[in-house]
């Protein structure tokens, strides 16, 4: 058992079947910028990271898609900490900014690649409730974080 994990913590709760379904939908848009190339798609899913990224999911599509299809399959709730999907969201938004800025400099092997690492997130939250933004996140922290903690001691 790790003793030593650092997670963003948050004061709100989030059901965690509406997390892996929103996770579900952006592999199958992935997927679908993969065969079409439709730009619109990354736009959209840009757009809808940001909305839980600034943690405003109540305009999010995807989570209330989500959240319908919870209704729908009757599944309890499991509630989470939503610190780390808030945390999710944001470099799922960084993702979708540089997949964009891939595509309109013309870099689309470098766009394809960002889409395929993104969809292995999204896949791995999805199918097995593993968040890689969570594993990478006590790097971040130790980046941006630790040091300033350490000047304010």
């Amino acid at each position: 058992m790790k003793t030593y994990a650092i997670c963003p913590i948050s004061d709100k709760r989030i059901n965690e079947h509406v997390t892996r379904s929103n996770a579900f939908l952006t592999v199958l848009l992935l997927v679908s910028y993969i065969l079409t190339a439709n730009l619109f798609i990354i736009i959209f899913l840009l757009v809808d990271f940001l909305f839980r990224a600034i943690e405003l999911p109540q305009y999010s599509i995807l989570a209330i898609t989500s959240k319908k299809f919870v209704q729908i399959f009757s599944l309890k709730p499991k509630f989470i900490n939503a610190g780390t999907k808030i945390f999710a969201a944001r470099i799922g938004l960084f993702f979708n900014v540089a997949i964009l800025v891939s595509v309109l400099f013309g870099l689309n092997t470098l766009a394809l690649s960002l889409v395929g690492v993104f969809g292995i997130c999204a896949f791995l939250e999805a199918a097995f409730g593993f968040c890689v933004a969570c594993q990478i996140y006590p790097f971040i922290y130790k980046l941006f974080y630790q040091s300033k903690l350490n000047v304010i001691k």
